[in-house]
């Protein structure tokens, strides 16, 4: 019964890494979303989520070791669950993501390693949405988008003191909202990191991993 919501679930958050590593394995975007679509249906199917020991490794590894594993065994015929198989596929776009794909990892490398790209980059964006609900909440619409450029890097693509301006407060007062924006981002980023960490790893190694994968 819980089938469709677990598998919009999982797609929200990680069918463009799995995407992108199916693509750089040399599958067209047909087969590409065919294959994810019918991995992800399998992974429900026959409950391999469950059964990922939190105690044994990263989520990020456990997935894609799951996918290797699907793409050496898959098999072209009727049963491919992207037609069936006791769960309704998705919505995909085809175009809107193979943007994105150009768009992301404009500079292909390994399929290991423009997965861990698009883990990363998916994972900021998520965590963007969530910082930016918290932030324009109570009629701020739009302040997000003053205060985005200010999460990375020292510098934004405006001035603090523009930015001042435009929120109509102090420079010590922009200052200091830029500064909770980026400890909230940071700790919205730690928590979905530690989700998909063994009990006790250390999620700010794996923190600075995918930050040097999402710079490649």
């Amino acid at each position: 019964a819980g089938a469709q919501p677990a598998l919009a679930w999982l797609c929200e958050r990680y069918w463009f890494p799995l995407y992108a590593f199916v693509r750089r394995r040399g599958h067209s975007p047909e087969d590409a979303e065919d294959t994810v679509q019918g991995f992800f249906a399998m992974l429900l199917h026959d409950g391999l989520v469950e059964k990922a020991d939190a105690e044994r490794g990263r989520f990020r590894t456990f997935l894609l070791g799951c996918l290797s594993h699907h793409l050496a065994h898959e098999r072209r015929d009727a049963q491919r669950l992207k037609r069936g198989g006791g769960v309704t596929a998705v919505p995909f776009d085809s175009d809107d993501i193979e943007a994105r794909l150009a768009r992301d990892l404009p500079r292909p490398g390994t399929p290991e390693e423009d997965y861990d790209r698009a883990w990363a980059l998916t994972l900021l964006d998520r965590v963007a949405e969530q910082v930016r609900g918290e932030c324009e909440a109570d009629g701020n619409e739009g302040r997000f988008a003053m205060l985005e450029s200010f999460l990375h890097g020292d510098r934004g693509e405006v001035s603090l003191a523009e930015l001042a301006s435009r929120l109509g407060v102090s420079l010590a007062a922009a200052k200091s909202i830029v500064h909770r924006l980026r400890k909230r981002f940071r700790e919205r980023l730690v928590a979905e990191i530690r989700e998909t960490l063994p009990a006790g790893e250390d999620a700010e190694a794996e923190l600075r991993y995918l930050f040097a994968a999402a710079a490649r």
